[in-house]
């Protein structure tokens, strides 16, 4: 368990080195994935100086160049981001693990994070290339985009993807784990869920922007205790190493996005659940329901 007793930290408090949030397998109980979170402003840098470690890294908000090192050799890439996460995806650069990287650029950015030996070519992901999957119906909505997931990306063990959730609607729901290894039916994985909120597009009230939240709930299952009921604003970072996770909840008025990261010691990299069987039912429920008309969210305008 982690040194405060629970897996929920609200934004900055878990900073270091110039971060405004790490996890990694620093982290008391935590082995398998990571997650930095920095701002910066002109001129401001960020180093990723280990090896031994693949990374993904996502623009939240605004544009980066990343300075990448491999074997001797010096690469430059320039991510073009995006206003906010809510403007649909953006560039991601996945890092393999023999590589270092220098971050610099303006705005919010994450990277994704699992120590492996394992060395996969370093690729630059366009925003154009992501898959963006409409996942659910009805109020259980949402936007998923699959730049790391196995269909979409060579990795080793990490699987990344972010989700953005309309106001009023559910996602991560139906609850459901992925925390014992059944071939063919459940993955263990360790996950870190990264959440920002906003005001609706409609809404025009950028003043309110300090307020949104959303809700978010974890609950134990037969591999360990677990209680998270929170509600979550921008920066909050929950993690999850087992249990049933769900629902992410955005309130009226403000829409709702997070940043999932998991890795695992299964041998094989899949996303394999299983329902809550007192909720399973939920999915045949949304037979004959439209998407959420709101969707798929898009860039409003250029950077």
């Amino acid at each position: 368990m982690t040194e405060d007793g629970n897996w929920f930290h609200r934004r900055g408090t878990i900073g270091r080195d110039g971060w405004e949030s790490v996890v990694d397998d620093t982290t008391p109980g935590w082995a398998h994935t990571g997650i930095r979170i920095g701002e910066l402003g002109a001129g401001e840098r960020l180093a990723l100086a280990d090896t031994g470690v693949e990374r993904i890294i996502v623009p939240l908000s605004g544009s980066f160049s990343v300075a990448h090192t491999e074997e001797g050799s010096t690469t430059e890439t320039l991510l073009a981001g995006r206003r906010s996460v809510f403007d649909g995806p953006s560039d991601v650069l996945y890092l393999s693990a023999a590589a270092t990287a220098v971050i610099t650029g303006s705005g919010r950015v994450a990277v994704a994070s699992s120590p492996t030996s394992v060395v996969h070519p370093t690729r630059l992901i366009l925003a154009a290339e992501t898959p963006v999957e409409l996942r659910g119906a009805g109020a259980s909505s949402r936007q998923v985009h699959n730049f790391g997931t196995p269909e979409a990306l060579d990795a080793e063990r990490l699987i990344v993807c972010e989700v953005i959730t309309p106001a009023e609607n559910w996602s991560s729901y139906p609850p459901h784990k992925h925390d014992e290894h059944v071939p063919g039916r459940e993955s263990r994985l360790e996950e870190i869920y990264y959440f920002e909120a906003a005001p609706t597009r409609s809404s025009g009230d950028a003043a309110a922007a300090d307020a949104a939240f959303g809700m978010f709930a974890t609950y134990s299952s037969d591999a360990g205790e677990i209680d998270i009921a929170e509600r979550v604003r921008t920066g909050d970072i929950a993690l999850v190493p087992f249990g049933f996770h769900g629902p992410a909840v955005a309130a009226p008025g403000y829409d709702l996005y997070y940043l999932n990261v998991m890795a695992g010691p299964d041998r094989e990299r899949a996303w394999l659940i299983t329902d809550d069987p007192a909720h399973a039912w939920v999915r045949d429920s949304w037979s004959g329901q439209d998407i959420d008309p709101r969707l798929p969210y898009r860039a409003e305008g250029e950077l």
